[in-house]
């Protein structure tokens, strides 16, 4: 009987650590979504550097959260800091599990400022500030709220999936790093030196709404398996719970700012795909404090909520010139603030509930957290983003901006010129042909002579000249 207790304690054990294991490598591939992401939103003379930042965010962070990082959060130590386990030394082989999902949640931290400070942001200033946010500045909040011993979680902050110590500091290191960075050439004022605003757009929206999709699935794990086991009784309802509230905060965000944006109230009456895939990010990021004990309706209503906050604090960025491509801060800062004070409002023991008591304590408890976290991360924000900006090292040099880090950083382009090349060589004289023939011709001559004509070498994307170069169109042809 002794030995079937212990095989059964034993299999509990392994399935928790392979839940936990699946759902970090899950979580992992959202580097995927926001590589895709950031790609489609920055210029195309920007793609290699932005992926190539958030590939190696993985590896960075790895080296970091290993020497650094997980003995602060979570080595033997005080309610502040650990100081064991340094380097993985005297890691117990039960907790190597537990590691890795904290080392992802960490790179993520990281990964969410590369967005804020794309397309001028130093190689160098990049290395220092992941190494940072990861190693440094996110394990000690990580013990604060989530160890027995961390003096927030002892005061009773609560917060289930890292809506402080991942979303609202990577958006309090997003804001601070974009505005020692200053504003992308000709992003509030032209390049011939007037005030009239220039939006700067991406390149691909298919990218985009790849990257998104990425996310989104990831978000399903990143919410769901910090449950951290699926064997206990009850495991498995409050997992689909988690996922489900999940969804439906995304849905709320994304169905709201859809139909305002096309109502009128985000702009011109369009319905706007970036706003709304934003929007949907926001209200996923919104539900994460207290979505393992939300109703249904009530992570809806959060996500819905949280619509708003992120098209008003995109809004107020611009307005104060503070130059954010992605709208890190205005998704993950909005996101993880609102989350706190939306969990106390909306969870089961909510102030809708009528148990105003315990929840008002349970607010107050997380205002100071979401306070300690936005002073923490600040702080630390202006030491790495200040000092870099006084060594010279932050910035990439205006004639490297203009250019392009992809040529500028790597000398690879990420879409190459050559790449580009047909065969059979087209000659120079058949691209006349594309403009004296009618595309929209259904004659079976006219297609094959219109497919010939768009394969040439000499014919130029109106779109990409724009990105590229603004309003000056520049023309030209590669020899075969």
């Amino acid at each position: 009987m002794a030995t079937n207790s212990t095989d059964l304690d034993e299999l509990k054990k392994n399935v928790d650590n392979v839940f936990i294991m699946t759902n970090a490598i899950i979580v992992c591939l959202m580097q995927s979504g926001f590589a895709c992401l950031e790609a489609g939103a920055v210029r195309s003379k920007n793609t290699t550097n932005i992926i190539m930042k958030n590939i190696m965010d993985i590896f960075i962070s790895c080296i970091s959260y290993w020497l650094v990082g997980y003995a602060l959060a979570y080595g033997e130590g005080n309610s502040i800091l650990g100081y064991t386990y340094w380097a993985g030394i005297g890691l117990p082989a039960n907790k190597m599990s537990h590691w890795f999902f904290q080392f992802i949640f960490a790179a993520t931290a990281a990964t969410i400022v590369s967005g804020a400070v794309a397309e001028r942001c130093n190689f160098i200033a990049y290395i220092v500030y992941s190494i940072g946010i990861s190693g440094i500045v996110y394990p000690p909040i990580s013990r604060w709220v989530w160890t027995e011993v961390g003096w927030l979680n002892r005061l009773g902050y609560v917060d289930f999936s890292g809506c402080g110590p991942v979303h609202l500091l990577g958006g309090v290191c997003s804001f601070f790093g974009a505005l020692f960075l200053g504003p992308r050439l000709g992003r509030f004022e032209s390049q011939d030196g007037n005030s009239e605003k220039e939006e700067i757009v991406g390149h691909s929206v298919p990218l985009v709404g790849l990257g998104t999709m990425i996310l989104i699935t990831g978000f399903l794990s990143f919410n769901g398996g910090s449950l951290g086991s699926m064997t206990n009784p009850g495991d498995g309802d409050i997992i689909a719970r988690v996922i489900t509230n999940t969804v439906l905060g995304g849905t709320g965000g994304a169905i709201t700012i859809l139909i305002a944006s096309k109502m009128g109230f985000c702009g011109p009456p369009v319905w706007n795909f970036s706003l709304t895939v934003n929007a949907a990010l926001i209200g996923m990021v919104s539900v994460c404090a207290g979505v393992n004990n939300m109703a249904m309706w009530a992570s809806f209503v959060c996500g819905v909520t949280a619509g708003p906050i992120y098209v008003l604090i995109r809004s107020i960025m611009i307005r104060c010139r503070v130059d954010d491509p992605l709208d890190a801060v205005a998704v993950h800062f909005g996101g993880g603030l609102w989350g706190l004070i939306a969990a106390s409002l909306f969870d089961n023991n909510g102030l809708v509930f009528g148990a105003v008591s315990e929840s008002s304590l349970i607010l107050w408890h997380r205002i100071i957290g979401a306070a300690a976290i936005i002073v923490w991360g600040g702080f630390a924000s202006c030491v790495m983003f200040g000092t870099l900006k006084y060594l010279g090292k932050l910035r990439v040099s205006e004639e490297d901006e203009r250019r392009g880090l992809d040529l500028a950083m790597h000398n690879e382009p990420g879409y190459h010129p050559s790449g580009w090349k047909t065969f059979p060589p087209v000659a120079p004289w058949q691209t006349s042909l594309l403009s004296t023939t009618d595309v929209t011709h259904r004659g079976r001559k006219h297609q094959k002579n219109n497919a010939h004509n768009l394969r040439s070498t000499n014919f130029v994307n109106e779109a990409f000249v724009d990105t590229e170069n603004g309003d000056r169109a520049v023309e030209e042809t590669s020899k075969m």
